[in-house]
């Protein structure tokens, strides 16, 4: 279950991510309350998590897939550029991700 609880924390660090962005510098007031419930949510179910799993995992496996997930939504819903290096860099994230993962005790 902190498996679960540690992804849907990693998806909504996406979410608030991609909303701080559409809130133009918090100044767009829907934006800006689904990035506040997302980010309050997403902490909530990390340190869940962390009640279960090792402190260095859950928190490197939330900032990956924030980080991978937010430059996926850069790529996809707002235009940013997919180069080579970036990809590279990503798929080095998701490495790191899953050697974690597969060293965890848990």
């Amino acid at each position: 279950m902190a498996w679960f609880a540690l992804l849907t924390a990693g998806l909504l660090e996406i979410l608030w991510a991609y909303t701080m962005k559409l809130s133009d510098g918090i100044t767009r007031p829907i934006p800006t309350a689904v990035m506040a419930a997302a980010m309050l949510a997403s902490f909530a179910l990390l340190a869940w998590s962390m009640r279960t799993l090792p402190l260095g995992t859950a928190y490197v496996i939330w900032t990956g897939i924030g980080a991978v997930g937010a430059f996926l939504v850069g790529i996809m819903a707002l235009g940013e550029a997919a180069t080579l290096p970036r990809i590279a860099a990503a798929v080095l994230i998701v490495s790191g991700l899953v050697l974690m993962k597969l060293s965890s005790p848990s």
